[in-house]
């Protein structure tokens, strides 16, 4: 779904899964500073959503999903999976309820799919699910921002800022009263830097949760049965998981950056070396450089200098071995 803020001034279409709105707007290390500055907001208007009411919405959810949703609170934001039986994680849903409906908004070209599977698990409980990407558009506001949110639109408030549920009709308004505009490259930086991962970057098929640090954010490990949960127990009581995201400061010389799935390799070993992971995802940050997340096995050691791809890379802990 194009958006209409690609023709703001200077901007460049993203590609790949990200298709549909602005990479940047011509300047990505202004855009970067404004994000973390708190000014501006990012079009996330490719991601899909979906809405979820009925009085048994919140219940209904607590079945299916990691998290803890029964007693969620009005206006409180949540994260939350849906895994496969052996404990993969297959669907990533980030949610909030208004009291009378759960909004979510999920990754692009992941929303058909999902919505097909909440449809088959309804049975007999009092909830309708809705795909509402064609009318509602997600856009960002940095931590920080102090920009008033429009009248009636959900916000969805957490530590890295607020995600709007906005009319998509609205968006060229809301543009213009609230830029400057950043572009996704932007918000992909400062999501690095946080080592907040993503699904379908930072995943794979055979991804659980606590390699790529979702335990406690996005799985509550308290709470009742849901599909994989034997998995999630299993590892947390028993076990380790067999691989962990690092966070990688990458040789600022070379001209271009490791691309996702580029092999991680101990440096030690050359290029020719035993690959021990893969990258994620690699950008270039404002004041940190070129900088990058990947996944790698969990007995790599922790003070291990590493490599790219042909890139020189020092790693940092996200994942404890």
């Amino acid at each position: 779904m194009k958006s209409p803020l690609l023709s703001l001034p200077g901007a460049v279409a993203a590609e790949g899964r990200d298709e549909g709105v602005a990479a940047h707007y011509g300047d990505l290390f202004r855009e970067q500073r404004a994000l973390a500055e708190g000014d501006g907001f990012v079009d996330l208007s490719h991601r899909g959503v979906i809405a979820v009411t009925g009085d048994d919405r919140l219940s209904w959810l607590h079945l299916l999903l990691t998290q803890y949703m029964t007693d969620l609170p009005a206006g409180r934001a949540t994260d939350a999976l849906i895994l496969s039986a052996n404990g993969h994680i297959e669907h990533a849903l980030y949610l909030v309820d208004d009291g009378e409906t759960v909004w979510a908004h999920v990754e692009p070209g992941t929303r058909e799919e999902l919505v097909a599977y909440l449809e088959s698990m309804k049975f007999f409980y009092r909830v309708e699910v809705a795909d509402r990407t064609e009318d509602i558009a997600v856009v960002h506001l940095p931590a920080g921002s102090v920009a008033e949110a429009p009248e009636g639109v959900v916000v969805r408030e957490t530590a890295h800022g607020r995600d709007l549920f906005l009319p998509r009709a609205d968006l060229e308004s809301f543009a213009a009263s609230h830029g400057p505009a950043a572009g996704l490259l932007a918000y992909e930086a400062l999501r690095v830097e946080a080592h907040r991962p993503r699904l379908g970057f930072e995943t794979d098929h055979r991804t659980i949760p606590h390699e790529i640090g979702l335990i406690g954010s996005a799985v509550h490990l308290q709470k009742g049965c849901y599909r994989g949960q034997e998995t999630v127990a299993r590892v947390q009581n028993l076990g380790k998981p067999p691989r962990r995201l690092v966070f990688l400061h990458l040789d600022g010389s070379e001209v271009l950056l490791p691309g996702h799935g580029t092999p991680v390799r101990l440096a030690a070993d050359g290029e020719e070396g035993r690959q021990l992971g893969f990258v994620t995802t690699a950008v270039r940050h404002h004041e940190l450089g070129p900088i990058a997340l990947a996944l790698v096995k969990r007995n790599v050691p922790v003070d291990a200098p590493l490599i790219a791809g042909t890139t020189a890379a020092a790693q940092e802990t996200v994942v404890e071995p």
